[in-house]
């Protein structure tokens, strides 16, 4: 291989183990946020955490800052207790009203913030799509660390966390929630610390939606997500180096396309099946 290419793989090779590790952790989560329904709360806690980080950066802190992902977490774990408390009422009002709710008031909350912040319009980039391109191994020794710790606590409670998302009889709902919703947003701070709040949109539902549009299990929707999650990553990572493009946006845009690129054959195949039947049937 050229020195440029050996050169390439070694700049890429910290950023793809990175994405690999976010797509294992967010296509497990992504398909207990589509059981629960609840498409868009990866997009709220994600809102949430990034205002949180906002603060953090408007009290003095650095965007990377021991600090500023407590006080980001912080602002998580508030929202998942909200989360949790909405869908003891889902009755009155839906949970999803909430979440978006949330998610406009962080936002909104984050321009105030942001317009305090001297750069606010780097940090408003950081938080969209993230600096997944510069990571260290530092980094994804610390990520890989804390989401093994969330995964071998979704192991050992896997069956009342399955049951809860799935609509299972589990005791106690409004425990199982809150230990749903305060893991997800200890990833999802993680996380867009790291990649943004987009990236991880995409990441959490795009290989899961896909998955089971495919499968009917939980496990092969699992394997093909995670498959899914590599491939993209590592295609979308190559060519965005190769055409000197935002990683981070790229990705997005790669992960993203596909669902529709999917929905657009589906009409299609099905149209020209039509066409075909009628045609015999002349």
């Amino acid at each position: 291989m050229p020195q440029h290419g050996m050169d390439a793989l070694t700049f890429l090779a910290a950023p793809f183990v990175m994405c690999l590790i976010l797509a294992g952790i967010h296509c497990y989560l992504g398909l207990h946020v589509l059981a629960r329904g609840v498409i868009f709360v990866d997009l709220s806690l994600a809102q949430v955490a990034a205002l949180g980080a906002t603060v953090g950066v408007l009290l003095g802190f650095d965007h990377h800052d021991g600090a500023t992902y407590l006080i980001s977490l912080a602002f998580t774990f508030c929202a998942a207790a909200l989360f949790a408390l909405a869908r003891r009422h889902e009755k009155l009002f839906s949970q999803e009203a909430i979440i978006g709710i949330v998610y406009a008031l962080a936002s909104a909350a984050v321009v105030l913030v942001v317009d305090r912040v001297a750069h606010g319009a780097e940090h408003i980039k950081d938080i969209l799509v993230g600096q997944v391109l510069w990571v260290t191994w530092a980094d994804v020794l610390k990520t890989a660390a804390i989401y093994s710790v969330v995964s071998i606590v979704h192991f050992v409670f896997r069956k009342q966390l399955l049951a809860a998302s799935f609509g299972k009889h589990v005791g106690s709902t409004a425990v199982w929630d809150f230990l749903f919703y305060a893991l997800f947003g200890v990833v999802i701070t993680s996380s867009v610390s790291l990649a943004g709040v987009l990236q991880v949109f995409a990441y959490l539902i795009v290989p899961a939606v896909v998955g089971t549009l495919l499968f009917k299990t939980i496990r092969a929707r699992l394997f093909f997500g995670w498959a899914l999650g590599f491939f993209v990553s590592f295609g979308a990572m190559w060519l965005s180096y190769v055409w000197d493009l935002p990683a981070g946006a790229f990705i997005v845009v790669c992960f993203t396309a596909l669902p529709v690129l999917l929905l657009l054959a589906s009409s299609l195949f099905r149209i020209s099946g039509l066409r075909i039947a009628g045609f015999k049937r002349k």
